[in-house]
């Protein structure tokens, strides 16, 4: 099995396999998820101090907050996975 790696940004890269969604944080059950992600320290934030763009929800209930567009993030796992299948 081959794991596949997508940079949310500044070098970070997450398992492509293991993501179930990609979203923006400006909802509130979105913010509220954050904040329950924090409260069992279940979060990774990966901004660098600069402002969430995309909050990815992985298959471990990790949250992680990414200072890329969600649309950007969606893109590079779209381009990826047709990349597999050209090989």
């Amino acid at each position: 099995m081959n794991v596949k790696l997508i940079n949310i940004g500044f070098g970070n890269m997450v398992s492509a396999n293991r993501i179930i969604t990609i979203v923006s944080p400006e909802s509130a059950p979105i913010k509220r998820i954050i904040q329950e992600g924090r409260d069992r320290n279940m979060l990774i934030d990966a901004t660098y101090g600069r402002r969430t763009r995309a909050v990815i929800i992985s298959d471990s209930d990790h949250v992680i907050l990414s200072a890329v567009q969600p649309e950007t993030v969606a893109q590079r796992l779209h381009s990826k996975d047709e990349g597999e299948e050209e090989s």
